[in-house]
């Protein structure tokens, strides 16, 4: 009775005429303080299906507190005790936490192999309901319940899509300097559900997803000539994309998986092509005398930016997707390399070398309004979240004399700030990020 009547005093406290606008997060705006929100521990009936909630919750949690822009209130604080989801909030004991948002849930087993998980998302200083949703699914599937579970809660907080049901496909390193050994490997956002996906007897580099998520292009070793080959995730088929003669490199789906753009390098020129993965034709777009290299569709397929150094030195260079109206973006000093449209159309990303440092940067499809989010002895090859919030990239720190220092893949978010190591079973670079999970 005495902790209710304290919640009480402290909400007059901390109530503010705005508390009845609606809950949302800027997540373009400044770095601010996280969100606070609350999240009890998941209703249920019996031990074993409690450490299926337990385990979830803690997944949840994970992946909005990763995100930067919440911060789960220790549950040791917490006054109400839910029996039951059904059972209302008391709003009071809520905001006495200083908690904005609350997440109210529960898990029950439906038999053997199969669960129902609920939640219910409060607004607690408007102490209204914001999302209500359930799901169905097998046990063995309730990793990814809790990343959908959290892409909901995160898309309602801050109107953007959710990004954490993905999976990131990279290029995994081990060995010494002088024998590197260069494999593809697959895992969730977060790490977990690791696996190879090719055996490292041929070195790969440069994976990108196909926007269906079956397939994923990349270049490889294999054979005498390094070249662009397709594989399938699920069957682990391997196909050699093209008849070309030489060097093929840095490929990239088309935004409806019916076409693979990259790099042919031949006769001391590299200009990109473009092939139907139907009718199996290529067609050339760019005609230099350069070397043109790293391009990357806009969402909607119409232009295709690339790096080029037909101008003296490495630069940004847009054009239409038929090869015509080829014009420089990016004029700031230094080289600038590997640029990515952002799946939302409004950013480009790059690659930077100047002053003897290396920068992860954006800009618009303009050229104009460059900003640079990170930088290092080396940071390279940028990849988006499917709602284009949020970077991954690989870094490397300057080694000691005669030892290879670690390469690490890490994310930070689109204001520059929030900067965090993901975490892979070895050294990881090349990484690219997949669309939501269908």
């Amino acid at each position: 009775m005495k902790l209710r009547w304290l919640a009480i005093f402290l909400c007059g406290l901390i109530l503010t005429p705005s508390a009845k606008a609606e809950l949302r997060i800027d997540v373009t705006g400044a770095m601010r303080e996280p969100m606070p929100i609350a999240f009890p521990e998941m209703i249920h009936k019996g031990f074993f299906v409690g450490r299926y909630g337990s385990q979830i919750r803690n997944v949840v949690i994970a992946d909005l507190e990763r995100s930067g822009l919440f911060s789960v209130i220790n549950e040791r604080s917490y006054i109400q005790e839910f029996t039951s989801i059904d059972q209302e909030p008391i709003f009071i004991d809520w905001k006495a936490l200083n908690a904005q948002a609350l997440i109210q849930s529960s898990i029950s087993e439906v038999d053997a192999n199969t669960i129902r998980v609920e939640f219910r998302l409060w607004d607690v200083y408007s102490e209204s309901q914001m999302k209500s949703q359930s799901f169905t699914t097998t046990k063995d599937n309730w990793r990814r319940v809790a990343h959908v579970m959290a892409d909901a809660i995160y898309e309602r907080l801050t109107g953007e899509k959710g990004y954490f049901d993905t999976r990131i496909v990279y290029v995994s390193e081990t060995g010494p300097a002088t024998k590197r050994i260069k494999r593809l490997a697959i895992m969730d956002q977060d790490g977990e559900n690791h696996k190879f996906l090719t055996s490292g007897n041929a070195m790969a580099l440069t994976p990108r997803f196909s926007p269906n998520l079956q397939k994923v292009t990349y270049m490889s070793y294999s054979g005498d000539t390094p070249r662009v080959y397709v594989l399938d995730i699920e069957t682990g088929k391997q196909t050699l994309l093209g008849n070309f003669p030489g060097m093929t490199f840095a490929p990239r789906f088309s935004p409806d998986s019916s076409k693979v753009i990259l790099s042919y390098a031949n006769r001391g020129k590299t200009n990109i092509y473009e092939m139907d993965l139907q009718t199996k034709t290529s067609k050339q777009l760019t005609k230099s005398n350069a070397i043109d290299t790293s391009p990357s569709y806009s969402p909607d397929g119409s232009k295709i930016v690339f790096n080029s150094d037909r101008g003296g030195n490495q630069q940004l260079y847009v054009m239409n997707a038929d090869g015509s109206d080829v014009h420089r973006i990016s004029f700031g000093s230094g080289r600038y390399a590997t640029p990515v449209w952002s799946p939302r159309g409004d950013y480009i990303a790059f690659t930077k070398m100047a002053g003897g440092q290396f920068y992860i940067g954006v800009m618009y499809p303009d050229g104009t309004g460059e900003r640079l989010l990170a930088s290092g002895y080396l940071v390279e090859g940028p990849t988006w979240s499917p709602n284009g919030r949020v970077l991954m990239y690989f870094r490397q720190d300057e080694g000691k004399r005669n030892a290879t220092a670690p390469v690490k893949l890490y994310s930070i978010d689109l204001t520059g700030y929030n900067e965090r190591q993901i975490i892979t079973p070895a050294d990881g670079s090349d990484p690219a990020w997949s669309p939501l999970l269908p």
